[in-house]
């Protein structure tokens, strides 16, 4: 951290706000980053004049439209979202449920594309939202196909948080469930990250027989009733293999 430039440092610091506040004063900014006045200042300045920030007339800073042209970028050289965007939209057709697609990031999972339900009550979930993995269908499928190694190492450092009613935050009952995805092939979870709400996601593997991501349907428990749920299960290992295959993924074990 000493290597580092500071005032980039801060600058992002003061950036990451946005990510939790679409607007903010001058004051607020100061508050929330404890900086003083001048620094702030000297930083608002430069960031608008980059881009980077826009000032409406009630003087209020927001995200510049440099940040759209960048996260555009951003989405569009992921080749697993490109990839995987049509079967998504095919896998909405038929089940009119939305359909979400993760990355692992770090300790964490973030869906980086999501097509909506088609029905009036739908389940929210942004683009750019992180999840831990061991919450959710589509955040634990990528961890119960991590290799071994580096699965453990996750499980002996994590810290267990209730989202939901539903949210695992055994250690031994989350083995045994990750255990069982692997050889499943899927994974369901109910009132994980939020209650009443089902979801079930399929691992997606790259050339290298690797899982980098993952594709899950999600909706309303109401709508997830027992009977539906092997066709749900059938129509997203399906659609995961041919985002797979289109990776260049050769293996079908998985998704059998």
């Amino acid at each position: 951290m000493q290597n580092k430039n500071k005032t980039v440092i801060k600058s992002k610091d003061l950036l990451t706000l946005f990510l939790t506040h679409s607007k903010l004063s001058f004051n607020e900014i100061i508050q929330l980053t404890e900086t003083p006045k001048t620094s702030v200042h000297r930083m608002l300045g430069s960031l608008e004049d980059m881009g980077f920030l826009d000032k409406d007339e009630d003087n209020l800073y927001s995200l510049g439209l440099l940040f759209l042209q960048f996260g555009q970028l951003v989405a569009d050289r992921l080749d697993v979202r490109q990839i995987a965007l049509p079967v998504m939209r095919k896998l909405r057709a038929e089940t009119e449920e939305a359909v979400n697609l993760i990355i692992k990031d770090g300790d964490e999972a973030m869906y980086v594309e999501k097509l909506d339900s088609t029905h009036p009550v739908r389940l929210y979930t942004a683009v750019g939202r992180r999840s831990p993995l061991y919450a959710g269908a589509c955040p634990r499928i990528i961890l119960a196909f991590l290799p071994k190694e580096e699965q453990e190492q996750y499980l002996k450092t994590v810290e267990f948080k209730k989202y939901a009613s539903g949210t695992i935050t055994e250690l031994d009952k989350l083995r045994l469930i990750l255990e069982e995805t692997r050889n499943s092939g899927y994974a369901i979870s109910n009132s994980e990250l939020e209650d009443h709400t089902t979801a079930i996601a399929a691992p997606i593997f790259n050339h290298k027989g690797q899982a980098v991501g993952g594709l899950s349907l999600a909706g309303p428990d109401i709508r997830f009733q027992a009977e539906r749920l092997p066709e749900f299960i059938r129509k997203v290992k399906a659609h995961a293999k041919e985002v797979s295959e289109k990776m260049g993924y050769a293996g079908d074990i998985v998704y059998k």
